[in-house]
């Protein structure tokens, strides 16, 4: 584990001091440590590299897409969990099936499917097919939080005079807090990586979410060889993901053993 922390880490590191320095420091002495921070890297590639727009497209077509993942992962996996009918289980394996499959098998079609509902290029479309790429695992790991949790809450509920909306919107969800969070942040790094399909369905620079934005960068800024805006631009990149991994470890470690004992 010390191993492959150290692995892991040691590029993130090098990267994170590569963006203070300058691109002779970078070229020459690549391993030392900035005696003087470069600020300017980092200003730099919020401006001139336009990372400060990428950033704000990727928050709106992830956050989107987020959303609505969790609200439609949660009700189909609550209704397989709770409600028998006839069909449960094919509904069931066909979710999991979806996630054994992969997208870029599906790329071809899918685009043609998204440009015929004029879609293309837009936040909607994107956040429409990042929901439907991420519900199957949704679904899947929701699941087990929801046949797990007491059905004497939900019948004590029913009896009160609750809908079966008001037992899933304020008794069942709040319930399964951990799962939620857990795969939020799941979700949230699987959406916030994806190349593939904004490489595909967003063609307009303009609406470029960060992962194209980066592909741009590394291209546009090796040519003028600005390294040390590109390091600024991968560090800004990476700031989100650190942030929102540190901030809810506790509940994704909740959340991967809640569910594990009856």
């Amino acid at each position: 584990m010390l191993c492959w922390g150290a692995v892991t880490a040691l590029p993130l590191l090098w990267a994170v001091l590569s963006s203070f320095k300058t691109d002779q420091q970078i070229l020459n002495d690549p391993w030392s440590v900035p005696t003087t921070p470069h600020f300017e890297n980092w200003s730099r590639a919020w401006n001139q590299a336009e990372i400060g727009r990428y950033l704000l497209n990727s928050l709106v077509v992830v956050g989107g897409g987020l959303l609505l993942t969790m609200l439609l992962g949660s009700l189909v996996a609550y209704a397989l969990a709770r409600y028998d009918f006839r069909g449960n289980r094919i509904v069931y394996y066909t979710f999991v099936a979806a996630m054994f499959f992969p997208v870029f098998l599906a790329i071809v079609p899918l685009f043609f499917v998204v440009r015929q509902l004029h879609l293309l290029g837009t936040y909607q479309g994107l956040i429409l097919v990042y929901a439907a790429y991420a519900v199957p695992f949704t679904v899947f790991f929701l699941h087990s939080f929801f046949r797990t949790l007491p059905g004497e809450v939900a019948e004590a509920a029913f009896m009160d005079g609750c809908s079966h909306a008001g037992v899933f919107f304020r008794v069942m969800l709040p319930m399964a807090r951990p799962g939620l969070v857990a795969v939020g942040i799941f979700n949230f790094l699987g959406l916030w990586n994806q190349y593939l399909l904004p490489l595909v369905l967003n063609p307009d620079p303009d609406r470029y979410v960060l992962a194209q934005g980066l592909a741009s960068l590394s291209v546009s800024q090796g040519y003028r060889s600005d390294w040390s805006g590109l390091f600024a631009g991968l560090t800004i990149a990476m700031l989100p993901v650190l942030i929102a991994y540190v901030a809810f470890q506790r509940h994704i470690r909740a959340g991967m053993t809640a569910g594990a004992v009856k």
